[in-house]
């Protein structure tokens, strides 16, 4: 949640438009810009600007009317709205209410109050250390929730605690502010973050559909904590982002989400975890051989179409045979050294079919036969 179009001075002085809103909407051919992609977007996020408006005694009609909201569809539970509409009376309730966290906190967030935030976090030399800044320093803004990031793992997890009964505004709130700090996350270092999965504290909505939209990944509901995870290698990535570029950013109508990064600085990496991951038997334990995995089957996994993995690959510099080669030589070179397996195991192994197609690709590789590389390291 970061605030829009500010000028070069201190942020907490001046008074931009709206900070970026969450985006259920999906990717459409027009600009995010025009009123005219897909309405994916629930009433439900509407109805709570609305109810920011009536608790400070005021008429949400000027910002209903500005995003082209007609009254008579709040009272359409199935109704939804475009991610522009959103964009739009977000602007101009946090304007008129003079809050960028409209109203979900105990306290308003004047203007510059996000822009604020990012500037403590841009001069971090690693993602993680951005984000435990910004957790920290959201602390100071607010202290209705506290935000906190943590690694298990592999695994990094970034969850909300509610300090206070956040009513009817909870959904919104929560929503809110971990989308804004996964897209946040995304702008510093310039890479889409996959989620391993999201989780809310609250029971699944009537609009819980929208949830495949918004947080891409596995989602579950009623969970103990409300909290996102993603792989903790992103955590080690340097900012790629400057007091320039946020400058920029903050003078421009920029929603921070991730459906605007096509690059994973990570999948090439992610894709040979895949690749290398043990199959497992159906008793659980680890099996001999590479998984066969099939462009498809590999884009399941990460949560993308084919096309996409393997144009991503492409402009990180890699293609998916490639990897595929990379993880088999390792793989039989490996067992090559160190084991004294027949070659024909070392074939299956490092996932081929036969032991001939294995002598074929071993030779093209190493310029030696299995058996000559197995005897000239021995030696």
């Amino acid at each position: 949640m970061v605030a829009n179009r500010a000028t070069a001075g201190t942020l907490s002085d001046v008074k931009p438009p709206a900070p970026p809103t969450p985006r259920l909407s999906a990717p459409a051919t027009a600009p995010a810009a025009t009123p005219i992609a897909p309405a994916a977007t629930p009433i439900a996020f509407v109805r709570a600007i609305v109810l920011a408006y009536e608790r400070r005694g005021m008429s949400p009609e000027r910002a209903l009317a500005q995003a082209q909201i007609a009254p008579q569809l709040l009272q359409d539970d199935a109704a939804r709205i475009t991610a522009w509409q959103m964009e739009q009376i977000s602007d101009a309730a946090m304007q008129e209410l003079d809050d960028e966290a409209l109203g979900w906190f105990s306290r308003r967030l004047p203007w510059g109050s996000y822009g604020m935030l990012a500037r403590a976090s841009i001069s971090s030399p690693t993602l993680q250390v951005a984000l435990a800044r910004w957790c920290r320093h959201h602390g100071l803004l607010a202290d209705d929730i506290a935000l906190q990031l943590t690694t298990s793992g592999d695994t990094a997890t970034l969850a909300i605690t509610e300090a206070r009964d956040l009513g009817a505004l909870r959904e919104f709130c929560l929503v809110s502010v971990l989308r804004n700090a996964h897209g946040l996350a995304c702008w510093m270092v310039d890479s889409r973050i996959p989620l391993i999965a999201a989780e809310f504290a609250f029971d699944a909505p009537p609009h819980a559909d929208a949830y495949a939209v918004l947080f891409r990944g596995p989602v579950t509901f009623s969970a103990p904590r409300t909290a996102i995870h993603f792989d903790a290698r992103y955590l080690h990535l340097p900012l790629r982002r400057d007091e320039q570029a946020l400058r920029q950013m903050l003078q421009h109508a920029l929603p921070l989400t991730v459906l605007h990064y096509r690059r994973d600085r990570l999948l090439v990496q992610r894709v040979r975890q895949l690749l290398a991951a043990p199959l497992l038997k159906p008793s659980g334990q680890p099996a001999h051989a590479l998984p066969q995995h099939s462009a498809e089957s590999l884009a399941a996994l990460l949560h993308v179409s084919p096309r996409t993995l393997h144009r991503q690959l492409k402009e990180e510099g890699a293609t998916l045979q490639g990897l595929k080669d990379d993880v088999r030589r390792t793989r039989a070179v490996e067992l090559l050294h160190r084991t004294q397996r027949p070659i024909k195991q070392v074939a299956e192994a490092a996932g081929f079919e036969n032991e001939k197609s294995f002598i074929r690709a071993f030779r093209g590789w190493t310029g030696q036969s299995p058996a000559e590389f197995r005897r000239a390291v021995r030696l």
